[in-house]
């Protein structure tokens, strides 16, 4: 029998394996997770790697929204959808002939995922309802295809709930509360009613019972922090190992077959067979310098949200066992959202605007001649696609968004809450530029104010009339969902015309990268003449998106993540 070698095929005299599973995972992510846990399900014994020192990845710190089409809970709810009604959006949406296979894969088998880790885990997922799909396109859907997490309580871990990371602070209050967005009327509006100011009280009460237990930050998780704390939970009561501070170093190859992995931890060094396969889920390249140069647009953009232990690890390792990166997925390497530079701390943090403030009404964006460049109230990756484009011939990046001071007070702005009246800390931290006259805000950011004045003035004219013939805020459905209802004609358009007015610096980020290695439907790795290398598997970020760039609705990451994690557990099960 010859030896193993690894993947980079160095020579190297025979060595014992330290241990033997069935399936090692690499990375604690939605997606390595969900891989996880599925095979424990399917009986395999499984480790799970995870460098850093807690789960969760990028994922704890995301919305944890999954846009999974045709979904239980959507048609529960009453939302009727089909896979074949998404499958003509994605069709219409994405040009990419050769991803079809994938995505109608994904169509078919993402019910079914969830369908199998709710009936046999402790993954709980409810609809979203009223959440529509970012591009009014045939095929679109306006309900039911958009799941969360249901709210889950970290106390059930016990000690291990320091494991799990956090979220980024500017999503928590009171020094470490979770708030997700059907949390924000309630708690700002908690003296308008009786029930706002009994569901703020019963918030803010069990936080502080938190805290003088002596957990380091609140218990009820929500979001992103509730998908992960239930899928830790859920690993935990079938006693996966899960291995933190435990860092791939390489893959053993034997005859063109992934035998297994080499692991570190601690600086000891253990080779481990995988008798059935290893999957990569390490989180995607986003914070390797060489790979975001080589996929990512130019000037490669400085900023961003993914996890700090998502290096690339598992594309390089992929790419030397003889794996190809999808060339049809590049995109723009990412998925992206605007944010604003927060002064906590240092370096500072990242307030990613996805939702809450671009799309209402008394709010424009302007590039760095003060002109307009896109619809303000667009998916956050179709935002930012804008300003790229616009940076082709103009200085785009930082942009600003400007409004008056009264809407920061209405509406909120950033990490500033509705509600704020008093601006004044947020300018002198810099966060925030504020000045009484349009041509003053213009001196302070150091625009051109003939510009801006230009700008302002032919806005005013078509927010009077309710319609931005310019970039059409406010004509689609994501628009209208994300504006203010109470608001005429156009729930996204009011005039920019009363001071004080404020304006904020925001740039391109990405919540997680799209180009990875390239996959079949059973997320098996394909090698450069698309043949399946045997035994290893790819989900999450270190997978190429199926969408091919595109963005199409809530939760474009995570469900392909569980559900192509769920699919490569499943087939690494039939190698038993």
């Amino acid at each position: 029998m010859p030896d193993p070698m690894p993947a980079s095929g160095r020579n190297e005299s025979r060595a014992a394996w330290d241990e033997a599973v069935d399936l090692v995972v690499i990375g604690a992510g939605a997606g390595g997770m969900a891989a996880a846990l599925a095979g424990a399900l399917e009986g395999l014994e499984v480790l799970l790697c995870e460098r850093s020192d807690q789960v969760g990845g990028t994922a704890a710190t995301s919305a944890g929204t999954l846009w999974i089409p045709g979904n239980r809970h959507g048609r529960e709810a009453g939302h009727p959808d089909t896979a074949d009604a998404a499958a003509i959006y994605l069709d219409t949406l994405v040009d990419d002939e050769p991803g079809r296979a994938l995505r109608r894969t994904y169509l078919a088998e993402g019910p079914a995922a969830l369908d199998y880790f709710e009936s046999r885990s402790e993954l709980r997922f409810v609809s979203c309802g009223l959440h529509p799909d970012y591009l009014d396109l045939p095929g679109a859907g306006t309900a039911g295809r958009a799941v969360i997490p249901e709210t889950f309580d970290g106390r059930l871990l016990g000690r291990a709930f320091r494991d799990v990371r956090p979220p980024i602070p500017e999503f928590m209050v009171l020094g470490g509360m979770m708030v997700g967005k059907a949390d924000i009327p309630p708690l700002v509006g908690r003296f308008r009613s009786p029930s706002n100011f009994v569901y703020a009280t019963r918030l803010v009460a069990r936080h502080l019972l938190d805290r003088v237990r002596g957990y380091p930050r609140g218990t009820r998780l929500v979001m992103g922090n509730a998908l992960v704390g239930r899928l830790y939970y859920s690993l935990r009561r079938r006693q996966v190992p899960i291995r933190l501070r435990t860092g791939l170093v390489d893959l053993v190859l034997q005859e063109g077959r992934v035998d297994g992995a080499i692991i570190e931890s601690h600086g000891v060094r253990r080779r481990v067979k995988a008798r059935c396969g290893v999957v990569l889920a390490t989180g995607g390249y986003a914070h390797d310098a060489a790979m975001r140069a080589r996929y990512m647009p130019d000037p490669v953009p400085a900023r961003s949200l993914a996890s700090p232990g998502s290096q690339g690890t598992g594309i390089a390792m992929g790419l030397r066992a003889g794996a190809k990166i999808d060339p049809l997925r590049y995109g723009s390497g990412a998925f992206w959202t605007p944010v604003s530079a927060t002064r906590r701390g240092a370096p500072g943090g990242l307030f990613p605007h996805l939702s809450l403030d671009r799309a209402k009404p008394g709010l424009i964006a302007v590039d760095q001649t003060g002109r307009r460049f896109v619809n303000e109230a667009a998916s956050y990756h179709d935002f930012v696609l804008g300003m790229f484009e616009a940076h082709r011939t103009r200085p785009a990046i930082p942009a600003y968004l400007v409004c008056e001071s009264r809407f920061v007070r209405t509406y909120g702005l950033g990490c500033i809450p509705p509600g704020t009246a008093d601006l004044s800390r947020h300018v002198e931290s810099g966060y925030l530029t504020c000045a009484g006259t349009l041509d003053g805000l213009a001196e302070a950011l150091g625009i051109p104010a003939a510009g801006l004045l230009a700008t302002v003035r032919r806005y005013n004219v078509q927010a009077q009339a309710g319609r931005d013939d310019d970039f059409g805020k406010g004509t689609t459905t994501l628009n209208r969902f994300n504006g203010d209802p109470a608001h005429g004609p156009n729930p996204c358009l009011a005039p920019i015309e009363t001071g004080p007015f404020c304006a904020l610096a925001v740039w391109p980020a990405e919540i997680a990268c799209s180009t990875g290695l390239a996959t079949d439907s059973h997320a098996r790795v394909l090698d450069a003449r698309d043949r399946p290398i045997d035994g290893l598997y790819a989900c999450g970020n270190d997978m190429g998106s199926i969408m091919g760039g595109a963005y199409p609705g809530p939760g474009t990451t995570l469900g392909p993540a569980l559900v192509f994690g769920y699919l490569a557990a499943l087939h690494a099960a039939t190698r038993r």
